[in-house]
Order: C-alpha cells, then structure tokens, then sequence
C-alpha cells in the first residue's frame, strides 16, 4: 500500500475516526485504526465493538491496500508533522512508513484481517434532517440520558419520527428532556428506535452548524448516520423506554414567565456553595412576580432572587441545582414558561411563546422544615 494525502485532511479523518476506537482492548486491533487506500481516497475507520466511525479523505493512491495501524501512536504522528502532504507506504513485512517534510516515522502495522467486520445495518427506513437542528436536539437533550445501567434502556435517547417531524427524548428518572424540529424531508414510515447516548455525543461532535442534510438508516439492531463522508454506526437499545407522553402533567396550578438568562444567572449565584461533595437543593418560594432561591450548605448560605410574571402564592419548592441549571442552559428561548402544582409534583419549562419544540421536566426534591 501506497499513497500521499494532504496533513489537515488526514488528521480529521484520523481524530474522527478515532473516537470509535477502543483505548483498551483484549482484541489489540481494536485500539488501531483501519485504513484502506483504494480509487482516489483513503478510508479510516474506528470500532470497539458498540460504535463504529468510517471516513474518507481524498487522497492520490500509488498502490491499494489495507492495514491496521495504532490510533493514538498514529493520531501523535500526524498531529506533530508540518503542515504539508503525508507519505505512507507499507512494506511485505508490514513496517509502515509516514513521511512529512523531513519528518519520517517507521512503525508496525497489524494485519487488516485481525480487525474485526464493522456492523451493517439491514436497512428498514430513513429519515433526513438538517446537521445543526440534529445537532443542537442532541446537545440540548443527551445531558438527561442516564448512566445507570440497570435500565440499560434508558442510557439512551428515543428518536420518533412522525408527521413530519423528530422528536428526541431523554429520561433518566429524575428529569426528562425534549426537543422537536422539523424533517428536512418527511418521513415514509412512523418510526421509532433508541441510539445509546455515548453514540450520540460522537454524532453531536461530527455534525456541523450547517443546512447540509444528515441520514439517518434504521436496520434492525443498528442505525446508521450518514453526514458527509462521515458514516457512525452504533447498535440499537432494546427494551421498553418510558412512556413519556403519560408522564408529563397535563394540568398546572401555575404558570410562571421568565427570562431565561436572568433565571439561568439567578441560580448559579446560589449555586456557588454547592458542590459535588457538598450537596444541597435550591429552595424556591414562587411569589407575585418574583422567583427567591436560597441555598445553605456547611459552607455558607446564598439567597437570590429573579423577576418573573406570575404568582405562585409563596408555594415551595427544592429542585437539584445541577438538574435545573441544565434544563436552563439547554432551553432554546429566550423567554420561557414554567408549569408547577405543587412542592410534590414536577416543574415543566416550556417555550413562553406557545410553541413546542422543546419540553424539560424537573421532579423536586423533598425539603427539610428547617432550612430556611
């Protein structure tokens, strides 16, 4: 194998690719990278067995052929050299050669027959949509996937395509987040399927902030995403994911209207005294036009306050601190509603404006007499 490829583009593709590798694996070829050098192009691909990651980049091709090389050796490689083409050659013996101004390296190669087939997927149906609305459902919703593995199910995220539109949910027992935007093209068939949040957070990172359209193939046990000459492949979840339209309430006590920055700013100020080792909820007390927070922890006490529309009759309620701050930061508007009952039942924050392509559920945390 034979070829020359310029340094920016095969170093994406290396660093793309490489986040689908394994860091440790008891299949070594795992933690390499496969390479394949054939027409025009090299295509660099990562799998560790959950997540598959292939990619191209042009390239001119003196001799065809595939090898396995080490992702992270290779990703230091050509992160170091100049900025100038790439030479790779690879000897009968498997020696690999990668040239680069005056730079050369000689390392060994594996054998591209230890690297294990990457999945494919028997493809069902498809949906399209635009890169920057998937990207930005992804990062305003993954937060909300859980990491408890005893509902595996749940460590990932639903995608319903319906009428049109994709829905994207995110559950993990103590929050749900969702967003909605339209497809870029509508759907042939309903469909529904759950991708394992950690596959999600490659999409999110691979996807740009562009109109260009993003494919997403379902099949059986996998799902495909098609973005440019990037394809991730990841294994479906199976099980019962929660019935989230039963869950949210219906009905509300109260309706409350806020900016969303100044709210966002009101409780990081409190928050300043709580920490992962320190934990304490934020107290709110919903009164006419005002939303007052206060948190006390050993460290000290923080009280604050944000100007809102609404009364909530001095009504009380303990959220985490983390779980409201990120519902905050992940809503898109500036202007938000929040929906509350009780100190009991769960806060919705949905867009002020009536719209409903996002929906973040938060369920309070029990509050002691004391703390105030």
């Amino acid at each position: 194998m034979r070829f020359s490829v310029e340094k920016s583009h095969l170093l994406n593709a290396v660093l793309t690719a490489s986040r689908a590798s394994a860091t440790k694996s008891l299949v070594p070829a795992l933690e390499g990278l496969l390479i394949e050098a054939a027409g025009g192009s090299v295509k660099i691909s990562g799998y560790d067995l959950k997540t598959g990651i292939t990619t191209t980049a042009s390239a001119d091709v003196m001799e065809e052929g595939k090898i396995v090389l080490n992702a992270r050796l290779l990703g230091e490689i050509i992160r170091k050299m100049q900025d100038d083409v790439v030479y790779i050659s690879v000897s009968s013996s498997m020696m690999t050669k990668i040239e680069c101004g005056p730079s050369e390296f000689e390392i060994i190669a594996t054998p591209s027959e230890d690297y294990p087939d990457l999945p494919t997927v028997d493809y069902q149906y498809s949906l399209t949509i635009t890169q920057k609305n998937l990207k930005s459902m992804i990062g305003q919703t993954n937060f909300a996937v859980s990491d408890n593995e005893s509902r595996p199910i749940h460590t990932g995220a639903l995608f319903e395509a319906e009428k049109g539109m994709l829905t994207i949910v995110a559950v993990d027992g103590y929050r749900l987040a969702l967003r909605r935007e339209p497809l870029h093209e509508p759907e042939t068939n309903p469909m529904s399927f759950v991708v394992p949040g950690s596959a999600l957070a490659e999409v999110e990172r691979i996807l740009s902030d562009s109109d260009d359209p993003v494919t997403v193939m379902l099949g059986s046990k996998h799902i495909m995403f098609v973005i440019g000459g990037t394809i991730l492949t990841s294994r479906r979840l199976e099980g019962e994911f929660l019935n989230y339209k039963n869950s949210v309430p219906l009905t509300e006590k109260y309706e409350i209207e806020a900016d969303r920055k100044n709210l966002l700013e009101a409780v990081e100020r409190v928050s300043l005294i709580i920490s992962d080792r320190i934990k304490s909820p934020v107290r709110c007390t919903f009164s006419t036009n005002v939303i007052k927070f206060l948190a006390s922890t050993e460290l000290g006490r923080a009280s604050d306050e944000c100007a809102v529309s609404g009364d909530g009759e001095d009504l009380e309620i303990g959220f985490n601190n983390r779980y409201l701050l990120d519902a905050l930061k992940a809503a898109p508007a500036d202007k938000i509603r929040l929906k509350i009952t009780s100190g009991v039942s769960p806060c919705v924050i949905v867009p002020a404006d009536g719209k409903a392509n996002f929906l973040y559920m938060i369920l309070p945390v029990r509050l002691k007499a004391n703390e105030n």
